[in-house]
């Protein structure tokens, strides 16, 4: 285990843990969020960045490419409650650099005030913009992490579902995959998780659905079908609460003969990738995860730094 990684648990379980745990409400919640990735990505990341408009849905670019040119489309975690385009820049930063390929990041609604299906709602409102505006959706690598991976498989069930043209690939970090929180390791990773208080979870569940059917497809992927799907990514730590949520996925994505990668790492906290700039395990992993979007894109960019 790196000294960085040894530093981080401390800090997560001391500090970013309690706070989560302790948050009254949302707003809370999001500032604290906010706070945490200026801190990671030691500055401003968002700067630079170019603002977009994908229907209704706000979003933001590392660089706005032309319509023919391959992209990544990034959904970011945070529950469906906190997270932002701002929050992940960092992260969508640099897989730009190690890809080659520029990164669009949809501002989709949160909840509780946009309860389900307000997120898969304008996830998939802004994949149809991009498709509307001349990108190719098999030049097209979808992603995201944690609620964001779930909302990117969603994503990529519907298509499914609905015959329409799919992406190339899809990459997931820690997805967040079944909101029935029937994964058993929810209760017997409890003690090893790092980030993510599992007394919270029922009740992030239940702001998020305010009622609704927790087996939707469209918030517990899941439940979906996936005749067609392209090659999938997930990637996720042994000792996470939701390891079980990426190992279901991963078996319930090959009984309709996806080609699946499933990556398995360490004593890692939930979505590592996310502290690429403290730890060599984050690094590495987005290094894997590069090579298979380029793997799978058109065009193959040498590597970033």
């Amino acid at each position: 285990m790196s000294w960085q990684l040894k530093a981080l648990r401390v800090f997560l379980r001391q500090a970013a843990r309690r706070s989560l745990a302790r948050q009254p409400d949302s707003v809370a919640a999001r500032r604290w969020f906010e706070r945490g990735a200026w801190l990671n990505a030691r500055g401003r990341p968002w700067v630079g960045f170019t603002h977009d408009q994908l229907g209704q849905v706000p979003a933001l670019w590392t660089a706005q490419p032309a319509d023919s040119a391959p992209i990544l489309l990034y959904f970011h975690g945070g529950g469906y409650v906190m997270g932002n385009p701002r929050t992940h820049a960092a992260l969508a930063g640099y897989l730009t650099r190690r890809t080659g390929y520029d990164t669009c990041l949809p501002d989709y609604r949160l909840a509780p005030e946009h309860p389900f299906p307000a997120a898969f709602d304008d996830a998939l409102a802004a994949w149809q913009a991009l498709v509307a505006r001349g990108y190719d959706p098999a030049q097209i690598a979808l992603g995201g992490d944690s609620a964001g991976g779930g909302l990117a498989l969603a994503l990529l069930a519907h298509l499914c579902a609905t015959g329409a043209p799919r992406p190339a690939c899809v990459f997931v970090f820690s997805p967040f995959t079944d909101l029935t929180l029937s994964g058993g390791t929810i209760r017997s990773n409890a003690a090893s998780e790092i980030l993510l208080p599992v007394q919270r979870l029922q009740q992030l569940r239940d702001r998020v659905l305010q009622g609704a059917d927790a087996t939707d497809p469209r918030i517990s992927p899941l439940f979906s079908t996936f005749n067609g799907a392209p090659p999938v990514l997930l990637q996720v730590a042994r000792s996470e609460i939701l390891l079980d949520d990426s190992r279901r996925m991963a078996a319930h994505l090959r009984e309709f003969g996806t080609d699946v990668t499933l990556q398995e790492w360490g004593n890692l906290p939930h979505v590592w990738q996310y502290f690429h700039g403290w730890l060599p395990e984050a690094r590495k992993a987005l290094g894997d995860c590069a090579g298979f979007i380029r793997q799978h894109l058109p065009e193959r960019p040498s590597d970033g730094n």
